[in-house]
């Protein structure tokens, strides 16, 4: 494609991207100062080419997917966040108390009010993930705080006030009880192990074992729940954009994001941030998913932005590319 036609096509999509409609001559006239006779010509070469398509209630035209996908490849460049976006997520990423997966769903939640659009957090799920360890460290005050560790290098800490009629003896030999047994299970089998396994085992010698039995129980229900995998921010935001404009388009998009099976496929394999666009998103037709993978200290999982093939691409991979290079640091 020559300079000029680039030139259009570019100021095609963004104009579309920004007004939501089509473009005709008149406007790309006087930006380019060519007389509308070559602005016809120009443009009616780009749709020959596949990059411009008709818009059945206007005469002007608006990009089609491989129009998008051109500008994608070879026009956009990413966008510099300003120093408002910049500080919102900065400031996730300085809170020392949050965990990885906490910032990252926190981090996410605001790039969702900023684009408008539809966020998803897809993390690895807990059966991707066995038991390598549980510890319990003994606390001050009657309390203690039970470490579940992964395979993948995942810890989870959650802490328990100890009943009265409870030993800290009890806890430790469950303990090595527990490791002894279920170590290299996959976390979310670990909790029916305990119960038809250890269960049995440390009700023989423990005396409180229904109590001991409950502490390991909830440690690890909540590192199930912790690690089940999806976290939507904005699920409506892309119902506000017109392209979702009647019922029927609606109930499409959501009874896609219900899909669990569906939502998983967002999954990303390849490095880099990625652009699907219309079919290739394997979401809907008419959606663009940009995502990227993040692996950090072991916890993996795919981040992603789901919004109108209309996307603001430049913003959007703008905002990946910063999340990316933040989170990195963490390693």
């Amino acid at each position: 494609m020559d300079e000029r036609k680039e030139k259009l096509l570019k100021e095609i999509v963004e104009s579309y991207i920004s007004n939501v409609r089509p473009v005709g001559s008149h406007a790309l006239c006087k930006k380019f100062n060519l007389s509308s006779a070559t602005i016809r010509n120009e443009m009616a070469g780009l749709e020959k080419l596949g990059f411009l398509e008709k818009n059945h209630i206007s005469s002007g035209r608006i990009p089609s997917e491989k129009g998008y996908k051109y500008y994608v490849d070879n026009l956009m460049k990413p966008k510099e966040l300003n120093g408002e976006e910049m500080l919102k997520l900065q400031t996730i990423f300085q809170n020392s108390q949050l965990q990885v997966s906490d910032a990252i769903n926190k981090c996410m939640e605001i790039i969702a009010d900023i684009t408008n659009y539809t966020s998803v957090v897809l993390g690895k799920s807990s059966s991707d993930n066995t038991l390598q360890q549980v510890n319990i460290v003994p606390l001050d005050n009657n309390q203690v705080v039970a470490l579940v560790c992964t395979n993948k290098g995942i810890v989870e800490n959650k802490k328990f006030t100890i009943p009265e009629n409870i030993y800290m003896d009890d806890l430790v030999k469950t303990c090595e009880i527990v490791n002894k047994m279920l170590v290299g299970t996959p976390i979310n089998l670990v909790n029916e192990r305990l119960e038809f396994d250890v269960k049995p085992v440390i009700s023989k010698t423990i005396k409180q074992y229904e109590a001991v039995y409950e502490i390991f129980y909830d440690a690890f229900n909540d590192f199930t729940k912790n690690s089940s995998n999806v976290f939507f921010s904005g699920k409506s935001n892309i119902l506000k954009q017109p392209e979702y404009s009647t019922v029927d388009d609606v109930k499409r998009i959501i009874n896609k994001f219900e899909d669990e099976a569906l939502v998983s496929e967002i999954e990303e394999v390849e490095d880099g941030i990625n652009v699907y666009i219309g079919d290739d998103s394997k979401f809907d037709s008419d959606v663009t998913v940009i995502k990227t993978k993040y692996n950090i200290n072991g916890e993996e999982g795919t981040i992603a932005i789901v919004g109108p093939k209309r996307m603001e691409y430049d913003k959007v991979i703008g905002l990946l590319k910063y999340l990316n290079d933040e989170l990195n640091k963490k390693n």
